[in-house]
């Protein structure tokens, strides 16, 4: 792939600026989320900032020579309730999201310090690009769920009681928010969204093919605004796509700006508190929660490094290896959680954007994870942020994990497939991940990437001794 901006270009100021908010926007959406879905009052400009801090420490232990940028992760989000369980209270739970995260940071550094003796080619033999290339192909496949339901939904949501029945058969109602725009006006505002990035990366002058995820969103955003107009005006629920409710919070006494800057609500503050409740028997159930799961984001973090090795066409587990990149994830995994609750992980939207716009500047990187830390104190562009409607983002990530399930498919062509044995760990792993196969032991899931990675290991390790067609 050609790129226009190399990992050691400086783009101009102005333009820099332009691709770092880009950057902000393909990550944003999703670093938000994760706060909010463990709730306890966790703040999502806190998880911003997090990620901005655990980007530089990334970028800083790699030597500026990967350009990913670091989001909250999900594959954490079963080992975050955990630090909650069991009616725990909040400062507590917050130290127990911070000790977590130390320990899945330990697994990192463990691993990264085998690798610095051991090296990476029992890796490469372990992970041949047979192996690699279907597994970062399913980390896109897999997300395709997620970009296809979000292009069906509005920002406004209504409360509708709905009836529900338990294992022991009894029925009850439960509340639940469902969005109130129609359905094909909100595939009408994704499509646009899809349609104009798609135009602006393919037809764009320079500056527009290397933003187009910008200006698709804010095509995309005066559409939802002004179907969302008309809705209001003429009360047509069906035509409210935006939640224009979310800036509500910045009015004080419907003067004005009440919140403009505003500190956000940093896990460690919280956290202090709780080492009077700590004990072993906590900090034991916290480390359950988080090793293994460590283990599983390891793969990952191998899958999304090949795959942006890939895109730049230099391989970032041999320079600056693999040991740093497992160094950079863990050490600023354990800093994002100290701000803001959230492990941190290497985002596939981040290599997505990287491979769409041929901008691999790792200055971009940085400008981004800067931003995030500066945007996390202005209310108004998180409040912004929030306010976008997920069928606008639903469009983007078409494109995004379409590239990111593309690219490992292009892994694929130096590979025979006429060979049976390499048929069958391709196959395995597409068929285990677009299937959705998962493990759960207790608390602990084991993602449908992960699966299907294993048992492709597994699997080519059985016919790697293959005679066929030799």
């Amino acid at each position: 792939m050609k790129l226009i901006y190399g990992v050691n270009d400086k783009p101009k100021f102005g333009q820099l600026l332009i691709f770092a908010i880009q950057q902000l926007l393909a990550i944003m959406a999703a670093t938000l989320v994760v706060p909010v879905i463990v709730g306890h009052e966790m703040s999502p400009a806190a998880a911003l900032f997090g990620a901005g801090v655990g980007t530089l420490v990334y970028i800083l232990c790699t030597q500026r020579k990967s350009p990913v940028f670091l989001g909250s992760s999900f594959a954490f989000l079963g080992s975050m309730a955990a630090a909650f369980a069991g009616g725990v209270s909040m400062a507590l739970g917050y130290l127990g999201l911070i000790i977590g995260a130390a320990f899945a940071g330990l697994v990192y550094v463990i691993i990264a310090i085998a690798v610095k003796f051991a090296g990476v080619n029992w890796l490469n033999k372990l992970m041949p690009p047979v192996v690699i290339g279907p597994t970062v192909a399913i980390i896109g496949l897999s997300l395709a769920g997620n970009a296809i339901g979000d292009l069906q939904k509005g920002g406004v949501t209504e409360q509708v009681l709905k009836w529900t029945v338990d294992n022991e058969g009894v029925a009850s109602q439960v509340a639940e928010n469902v969005p109130v725009a129609n359905v094909f006006v909100c595939i009408l505002v994704g499509l646009v969204t899809l349609i104009v990035t798609i135009l602006c990366s393919t037809y764009g002058k320079k500056m527009a093919r290397l933003i187009p995820f910008v200006i698709g969103i804010l095509a995309g955003y005066c559409l939802a605004a002004i179907f969302t107009v008309i809705g209001n005006a003429a009360d047509i629920d069906a035509l409210k796509v935006i939640n224009f409710g979310v800036f509500s919070g910045l009015v004080k006494d419907g003067v004005g700006l009440g919140t403009f800057i505003q500190l956000p609500d940093f896990t460690f503050i919280t956290a202090l508190g709780g080492f009077s409740e700590i004990s072993g028997e906590y900090i034991a159930k916290i480390a359950v929660a988080y090793i293994p799961v460590a283990f599983v984001v390891f793969a990952e973090h191998v899958a999304d490094h090949k795959n942006i090795s890939s895109i730049i066409e230099k391989d970032l587990l041999e320079d600056p290896g693999l040991h740093r990149t497992l160094l950079g994830d863990g050490i600023g995994s354990f800093a994002g959680a100290i701000f803001g609750g959230c492990p941190n992980t290497t985002y596939g939207e981040s290599i997505g954007c990287v491979a769409i716009t041929k901008n691999a500047s790792v200055v971009t990187i940085i400008a981004a994870a800067v931003g995030a830390i500066l945007i996390s104190f202005l209310s108004p562009f998180v409040a912004f942020v929030n306010s976008i409607p997920s069928c606008v983002m639903g469009g983007v990530c078409m494109a995004l994990y379409g590239f990111i399930a593309v690219s490992g498919l292009k892994m694929l062509k130096n590979v025979d497939l006429e060979q049976n044995k390499n048929l069958f760990v391709a196959s395995v792993i597409l068929i285990a991940g677009i299937g959705g196969l998962t493990l759960t032991f207790g608390q602990i899931t084991i993602t449908s990437v992960a699966c299907a990675l294993i048992l492709g290991i597994i699997v080519n390790l059985l016919v790697s001794n293959s005679k066929e067609n030799q």
